[in-house]
């Protein structure tokens, strides 16, 4: 959908339909959570996918991956190439795109992790 720029303009945003939002991001998140997360989601704008990245930061510091493998909006195959391009530490759950709200548990065990072993 295109939006109006601050600066003058229009760009376009891409955002998942409402009632297709809790099977495609959010499958193993409560009803009533995923149906408010779909209302209120902030989609990301074409400039997200189309800027220019001047440096990753994985090719110089050490990056840990969540592989979620009931992911419908970033394929697990396609998680588990990039995680292996960046000679990422892997962790899967069974989870979707949503894991921060449906097992914000591992979540935040993968990050203290990653935060304990970079902090030595």
């Amino acid at each position: 959908m295109p939006y109006p720029l601050d600066e003058g303009g229009t760009s376009m945003e891409q955002y998942i339909y409402q009632e297709k939002f809790p099977a495609v991001f959010a499958a193993d998140v409560d009803p009533d959570t995923a149906e408010l997360m779909a209302v209120t989601q902030r989609p990301p704008t074409e400039a997200a996918q189309t800027e220019i990245v001047t440096r990753a930061a994985w090719k110089t510091i050490p990056s840990w991956t969540l592989i979620t493998t009931q992911d419908m909006g970033i394929p697990p195959d396609l998680q588990r190439f990039l995680a292996k391009r960046a000679g990422s530490t892997t962790v899967e759950i069974g989870a979707s795109h949503a894991v921060a709200v449906s097992q914000p548990g591992p979540v935040a065990d993968l990050i203290d992790t990653a935060a304990r072993a970079t902090t030595r």
